[in-house]
Parts: structure tokens; sequence; C-alpha cells
């Protein structure tokens, strides 16, 4: 049965977590949770979503779920598979699953991940994007966006936040050659639904990166979340594709596909000025920022087809 917003289970699998209202990540994690269902395994590093999901003695986790080292999340995940295979018993709807932040995945976790992807072991991986290290101070990491002011890229009169622009996590893990990789946002929750289904049901290693704002480090209200992930869409700032690799078309370099390709965008300026992030950035940054999802695209459009 295909899962959307009238089929997907009102059972829930993450919940009594502590997470701030109008957490993006907490929103991720349920919702991936509840496609994949009680047999799913989870292991989450140090970051929010542990923060807020471990608080003994509560556990906000209704499937089995452990916390890994920081790094080590895709190794966690692979030595998972690995006993489950070797036990036998493993329920056959069971799904390998990690919820990692941004910092754990495109900094911290990339070597393991890198090397699970080369295994091609047979886990799910979804990274949840809050632009930056929440959970210890807001401090930058690789996938914080150029004119973001964090505790360790401070705007104000001389400085204008993150000077460097988001590392193209999707385009790294594509490389790999990865079976299956996806882009997605809260604010689209029936496309990142229906990937995580997809992946649910591919074999080998599969990889979702999933749009996740926070209110506090982004400095927005808590109510305005979903509509901040749709608009950071409908901007252009971020994108909703797929990567299927050779297992999955038999083609040596695999296959890109754009879901959402809009003839034009929102203008950037309102959806960079409700947050008090970029509140520092003046008409030249926002310029830098526009050209960039202008090169972004055409780069897209132009190698993907």
């Amino acid at each position: 049965m295909t899962v959307n917003a009238r089929t997907i289970t009102d059972e829930e699998f993450f919940y009594g977590h502590k997470a701030c209202p109008g957490c993006g990540g907490a929103l991720a994690v349920r919702q991936a949770l509840k496609v994949l269902g009680p047999h799913a395994v989870a292991a989450l590093p140090a970051g929010c979503m542990s923060a807020t999901g471990f608080n003994f003695p509560q556990l906000a986790f209704g499937n089995n779920a452990m916390i890994t080292p920081f790094a080590a999340t895709a190794a966690v995940l692979s030595g998972i598979e690995a006993g489950l295979r070797a036990q036998g018993a493993a329920p056959e709807d069971v799904t390998v699953v990690g919820f990692a932040g941004d910092g754990g995945t495109a900094d911290i976790g990339l070597q393991a991940l890198s090397g699970a992807i080369d295994r091609n072991d047979d886990v799910l991986y979804i990274c949840y994007d809050n632009e930056a290290y929440m959970n210890t101070g807001i401090q930058k990491s690789s996938l914080t966006p150029f004119g973001a002011s964090t505790t360790t890229t401070p705007a104000g009169k001389r400085e204008h936040g993150c000077l460097t622009q988001k590392k193209s996590l999707f385009d790294i893990v594509a490389a790999h050659r990865i079976p299956y990789a996806a882009t997605a946002s809260v604010g689209y929750l029936n496309d990142f639904i229906k990937k995580v289904e997809r992946a649910r049901d591919i074999k080998g290693t599969r990889f979702i990166h999933v749009m996740a704002p926070c209110p506090v480090g982004w400095g927005f209200p808590s109510a305005d979340m979903v509509d901040v992930a749709r608009e950071i869409v409908d901007a252009g700032l971020w994108y909703l594709a797929e990567y299927e690799g050779p297992a999955l078309t038999g083609t040596p370099g695999g296959a890109f596909r754009l879901n959402r390709d809009p003839k034009s965008f929102k203008p950037i300026e309102p959806y960079l000025r409700r947050q008090g992030r970029f509140s520092a950035d003046d008409a030249a940054d926002l310029a830098l920022i526009e050209r960039a999802r202008d090169e972004r695209w055409s780069y897209m459009r132009e190698t993907w087809g």
C-alpha cells in the first residue's frame, strides 16, 4: 500500500521527546519511522535527536534505538545490519536506519558514511539538515549556507556570517554510485514520505538528505517552521531530487531526477529576512546568494537533463 497523508499509520514510534517546539528534525524522524514501521532499528549520534530522545529514564523511541559515537553512525548501522543478518531472525520488514544532523553527517560522520556506501551495506541513512551544530550551541557546519550567522561565524557591522557555500552533500553521495539517494524537505512531507518508502524497499545503502529548519538556530517563530521549510524550496535555495545508481538503472553513471523544477522562483529576500540569522546581510550578500542559487540550478538542469 502506498503511504501518503491519508494512509500513514496513526501509531507513534517517536513521541514524548524533549525537542524544541517547531523542531524540523523531530518531524522528520517521526514521519520516517511511521513509514518504516515497528521493526525498524534506529541509530543516532550525539545531536539534537539523541539529546531529546534518550532522556533517562524515558526513551522517546517505540523502536529499538541506540546512541552511537558522533563519527560512527554509518559504521554502527553496518554493525547492526551484519548482526541481524548473522542471527537470521530479523523480520522481513526490518530496516536499519540512522538519523544524524548535518554536522554529524557532512563533517564528522562523512568517512563512515563513505565506507558504508563503498561496501553497499543494507542500511538507510537520513540526514536531517538544520544547517549548523544546533545541539552544542549553533556552530557552523559545512552545510551552513553563505551569509548565515552562527556562534562561530557571527554577523555584525564588519562580519556578515558564514563566508563559505553550503557543501553539495547530495552530489558527494551520488558520486559513490550509491543505489539510491534523495533530497527532501519537511515542508513537502508527502514528497519526503514517498522517498522514505522508496528507500525502504531498495536493498543496499540508501541516503536521504532532508531539510529540517531549526526555529532557535535560524531565528524565526516556532509556528512558522513548516512554512520556512516550504519556502526554502519555493525560493530555489533547496531542491527536491533523486539519484538512482547503476544497480537500479543499469547504466554506468546512474541517473538524476529533479522532482520539482519550477519555471520561476519566489524572491529570496522575504525568505531570508524572516530569519534572524540573515539579519546582517546587505544587498551585496543577497545578490551573491541569488547568483549561487542560479548557478546551482543551471548546473542541475544542464547536467541532470
